[in-house]
């Protein structure tokens, strides 16, 4: 009896220090992140402009949301720019791991200047790009489009007809070095004996990367679609930076979700009507999630 006691005992003390490991991790996400998604669930149906008491409304704030033409361009952006940074993003990250997977001269180097943008600064190379594509035409893009390309000067981000176009474009620059080392990782992980197995049979370098490459990065390329597309529809920090200032985004043409849920926050104090707002977001983001699993599901059971 006492060895079954001293047994017991010695397990609820392994018990114990399991759980002191996890622990902190785990009272760090209920405080940070588990308690504020169950706050924004309950707020989601309260008026609150965090003074003043709460009040039930119901689902006054989802009505209000889509009956609001701010929010609307919101969500139109975001798809927008969910829809071409992904697999624009996709080409270039995996187009530049093929290139510098290859035995070239200097590979290492322009593999740190491709994942450099990615790692360096926000604020310093927003600034840097701000001053290449500056509206004035003694910026650095706009001397190029006009005296190689003999056209106009472009506002960039400073026109609401460009300014999506800017961001997408800095987006991709920025993180395409990112995925290129997570497809540099999954293409050094190809069986080389299939390449020499498809050069035995005829096969030319399209080939080679349709029936081998491809079908052996599919894994790498599911988590890629499913990190861009949720890093797409929380996007803020860039927007901020190249279309934002003190006054907000003065446009609907580059607002997006997250910056409207800020602002509705936090400059218009409706944090009923943001968290609805964050609802929405989640839920699309969990949509597309899933149909995403279920597409590599299929594909896997196929």
């Amino acid at each position: 009896m006492t060895a079954e006691m001293n047994a017991a005992k010695r397990k609820r003390q392994q018990a114990l220090v399991a759980y002191s490991f996890i622990a902190p991790n785990f009272i760090g996400f209920a405080i940070f992140t588990l308690g504020p998604i169950i706050l924004a669930m309950i707020m989601a149906f309260m008026e609150w402009d965090g003074n003043n008491p709460w009040k039930f409304v119901g689902f006054g704030n989802f009505q209000n949301i889509f009956t609001d033409d701010r929010f609307l361009a919101a969500l139109k952006n975001t798809a927008v720019y969910a829809v071409f940074t992904v697999p624009l993003t996709l080409i270039m990250a995996l187009a530049l791991a093929i290139l510098l997977n290859q035995k070239i001269k200097g590979r290492n180097f322009f593999r740190t200047i491709t994942f450099f943008p990615y790692v360096a600064s926000l604020v310093a190379v927003a600034a840097v790009w701000n001053m290449l594509f500056t509206p004035a035409k003694g910026g650095i893009v706009n001397q190029i489009l006009i005296n190689v390309f003999h056209m106009k000067a472009m506002k960039w981000a400073a026109a609401p007809a460009t300014v999506m176009l800017t961001i997408i474009m800095f987006s991709i620059w920025k993180n395409m070095g990112y995925y290129m080392v997570i497809y540099l990782a999954g293409l050094q992980g190809i069986n080389q004996e299939l390449y020499e197995a498809a050069s035995l049979d005829g096969a030319n370098g399209w080939k080679k990367f349709l029936y081998v490459t491809w079908p052996q990065l599919k894994p790498t390329t599911f988590f890629v679609v499913i990190m861009l597309t949720i890093n797409c529809f929380k996007v803020y920090d860039i927007v901020y930076m190249l279309a934002g200032g003190s006054n907000g985004v003065v446009n609907k043409s580059a607002i997006v979700l997250v910056y409207y849920i800020y602002e509705e926050a936090f400059r218009n104090w409706k944090l009923g009507t943001a968290s609805a707002a964050s609802m929405v977001l989640f839920v699309i983001v969990l949509v597309i999630t899933l149909i995403q699993f279920r597409g590599e599901k299929n594909y896997a059971n196929d």
